[in-house]
């Protein structure tokens, strides 16, 4: 049975840990190669399919995919990661990003499910919305070409090679990983259906230049479109702790073997680490080796747990969704664990 904590008893930090904007910068070249491939390729493409997680969808999504790849297309924006988040907040969150962004089209998929309702979807709205728009230069093609756009790491490859399987019952061709960055360059376009002939370009994640708010950059690293060891993994999991606390969700209190909320990453790091056994040897300067907690195989082990929704679903731009008052999402986190 999980034991209720009080959040009120304790008192929890109040603001984002800090940390150097430098750390949350990773805008390599293969990223302005791949930026400048996608806006050469536009001309030949009839639609834009732009992934997300679906646990940020206010937060991270890059304003250069707004302001050079997506004004002249069709867009979909699929928010991914669907099982990941809340589900009874996600007509809120579409009704929000309709009357802020003006987002037309928002789907969610989970890229590891066959039956997911958003991958059913997600084909005759691209087919339709390609019929009912101005092709232009295309006007004349019986196929069409869509390219997937997005941040590293939010199931872009996933996307591609499910819906790759499940029109044209192919195996998957395009490698994936749990790690940013996997895809480095606009690759061919591979067909991910028959009649119509569709094809699909895959695209590298792209971040923006520069990170202008730490807590956009912790939530992005914290989803993995940064790569853990350039923030840091016992940074990324002190956010992860700031953010649990702050909202009351205390499973990782029996998650990382603690007896309550506590907020202070070392030492939750430590009873994780004492917990699955995350030990390694250090030698002291009189030669000798000893015994001590794995702080960083801990923190990793903490933030696997977010990301593989040991620790329950999240949906961490909770502060961002207006349409509802806080207090009825929190209750709704609440029950979810």
């Amino acid at each position: 049975m999980t034991v209720r904590f009080d959040a009120a008893a304790y008192n929890f930090r109040k603001k984002c840990p800090y940390v150097r904007k430098d750390l949350l910068r990773w805008f390599p070249g293969h990223m302005n190669k791949g930026l400048k491939q996608m806006q050469r390729k536009l001309s030949s493409v009839d639609c834009v399919i732009e992934v997300h997680d679906a646990r940020i969808p206010f937060t991270g999504r890059n304003p250069v995919f707004t302001e050079t790849m997506i004004g002249t297309k069709p867009h979909i924006l699929v928010l991914n990661k669907r099982d990941l988040t809340i589900s009874t907040l996600l007509p809120k969150i579409v009704d929000q990003l309709k009357a802020e962004e003006n987002v037309q089209n928002v789907l969610f998929t989970n890229s590891k499910d066959q039956h997911c309702r958003g991958l059913k979807t997600l084909k005759p709205l691209m087919v339709d919305l390609i019929k009912n728009s101005n092709r232009y230069n295309r006007s004349e093609e019986l196929d069409y070409n869509v390219m997937i756009i997005g941040v590293p790491n939010v199931g872009k490859s996933s996307l591609i090679n499910m819906l790759r399987s499940k029109n044209m019952r192919i195996r998957h061709a395009l490698p994936v990983g749990a790690v940013a960055g996997v895809t480095r360059s606009l690759m061919t376009k591979m067909r991910i259906n028959d009649d119509p002939k569709i094809f699909m370009f895959d695209t590298p994640g792209i971040l923006e230049p520069s990170v202008t708010d730490i807590e956009m950059g912790l939530k992005l690293a914290l989803c993995a479109s940064l790569q853990d060891h350039l923030v840091g993994e016992e940074t990324i999991a002190d956010y992860l702790l700031y953010w649990l606390n702050s909202h009351a969700k205390f499973k990782y209190v029996d998650y990382m073997g603690l007896e309550e909320p506590c907020d202070d990453i070392q030492k939750v790091l430590v009873s994780g680490a004492v917990k699955y056994n995350r030990i390694r040897r250090v030698r002291d300067f009189d030669g000798r080796t000893r015994e001590v907690p794995d702080l960083l195989e801990s923190a990793r082990t903490m933030i696997k747990a977010f990301r593989t929704g040991e620790l329950g679903r999240m949906f961490l731009d909770i502060d961002v969704l207006k349409l509802r008052r806080k207090t009825e999402i929190q209750e709704e986190m609440e029950e979810l664990g």
